[in-house]
């Protein structure tokens, strides 16, 4: 297929807005094709409750997350929660200087994360070239404590509201190694 008769890809990004500039982003970050290969989302104690099962994948994808504050030292993980086929994350990248110039973007974190995430697990899972992440992802600069508050919300009932998200999918783990951890902040 040539590329004029390609699908066009509808930018998320704000073209007038600096993505490097301090505050809140609300991220969430698609596997390829929604499979889901990072989790099981199983019953708590209490009818209510959820618990996080997380798959070789997902505690990868944990792990790699939770170092990007230390490969940034201006990127705080305030919130996550890693879902079978998806990552949701608020960031708060804050005014310390990242040591580079120009500052990386939130699209530059996002990108080195996805990378690295997937050339570990490949690695690990003797798989080269395979793709995990969709290309692209979703954010939302959060602009006010009401949308913090309710972001922060919609991350921690995540689990909870599964089966009724809009992310949802009853096809079975794609990856049978699990490894039990609580991701919620």
């Amino acid at each position: 297929m040539d590329s004029e008769n390609l699908p066009k890809r509808k930018h998320t990004r704000l073209g007038y807005y600096d993505y490097s500039k301090s505050g809140y982003y609300f991220v969430t970050i698609c596997t390829n094709e929604r499979k889901p290969v990072l989790s099981i989302v199983g019953r708590g104690l209490a009818p209510a409750e959820k618990t996080i099962n997380l798959t070789k994948t997902g505690k990868i994808a944990e792990e790699q997350l939770l170092f990007l504050e230390k490969e940034y030292p201006f990127v705080k993980i305030d919130k996550y929660v890693i879902m079978p086929n998806h990552i949701h994350i608020i960031f708060a990248l804050t005014e310390k200087t990242a040591g580079a110039s120009p500052r990386p973007t939130l699209s530059d974190i996002v990108c080195a994360y996805k990378s690295r995430t997937t050339r570990l697990c490949n690695k690990i899972n003797c798989s080269p070239g395979k793709k995990i992440f969709q290309t692209s992802f979703y954010d939302e600069i959060i602009k006010n404590q009401k949308a913090y508050d309710e972001i922060s919300e919609y991350v921690y009932e995540n689990p909870v509201k599964w089966e009724e998200d809009e992310l949802y999918c009853s096809i079975p783990l794609q990856n049978n190694s699990i490894n039990i951890k609580e991701t919620q902040k």
